[in-house]
């Protein structure tokens, strides 16, 4: 009898919900209470590309404010290796630059649309003992923050696709030895999954 039960509330469970959705939910609701890591995305359209389309990527040679000194082309590696999953067609600048170079480095190379991108904000908080010993602020310990900005702009007319900013902030969980260039590549990616049309 206890066995029936068993196999029957398995069941009921089931058809409720699966494992791995009950993953992503336990996820999301612990992104939003600020036990891990947690990124919005507001676009300013609900623009599609097909898969086959071809996309450059740069980023802007603009330093963000904060502090953090991120690696100088961080935002347009990140878009990169989330990009690659899911167009076949990725090439990126090797360097940060302005945005008109970076349209025609897009042009010269064949590019359907340019990804220019910037990191705005960049808030590194105290994170580890090495930080606590160079900053001794109380007010500086929490978790990293960061704002990038996103432009998709079609090479051959200069039309503005669609127009993105994300907000990361890390977790109570994930703080320690972070910077906030490490919550960059979950974000970019999903991004990239919204601009194919696809589920995660």
């Amino acid at each position: 009898m206890r066995n029936l039960l068993l196999v029957l509330a398995l069941a009921a469970l089931g058809g409720c919900m699966s494992v791995s959705d009950m993953g992503v939910v336990a996820h999301d609701q612990l992104s939003d209470a600020g036990v891990l890591d947690h990124s919005e995305t507001r676009r300013s359209t609900n623009f599609r590309l097909q898969p086959d389309s071809f996309i450059y990527i740069a980023q802007g040679p603009f330093v963000p404010p904060g502090g953090a000194y991120p690696r100088p082309n961080v935002v347009a590696e990140e878009a990169f290796n989330g990009f690659i999953q899911y167009f076949p067609m990725v090439r990126r600048s090797r360097a940060p630059v302005g945005l008109d170079d970076a349209m025609n480095e897009a042009r010269e190379a064949g590019a359907h649309y340019l990804l220019y991108t910037r990191f705005a904000n960049a808030d590194d908080r105290i994170g580890n003992t090495d930080e606590w010993a160079d900053q001794e602020a109380v007010d500086r310990l929490g978790v990293d923050h960061g704002i990038i900005q996103l432009m998709v702009i079609e090479t051959s007319t200069r039309y503005l696709i669609d127009t993105a900013t994300i907000r990361s902030r890390g977790g109570l969980l994930t703080l320690h030895d972070k910077k906030p260039q490490d919550l960059l590549g979950p974000p970019l990616t999903d991004y990239a999954r919204q601009l194919l049309g696809v589920e995660r």
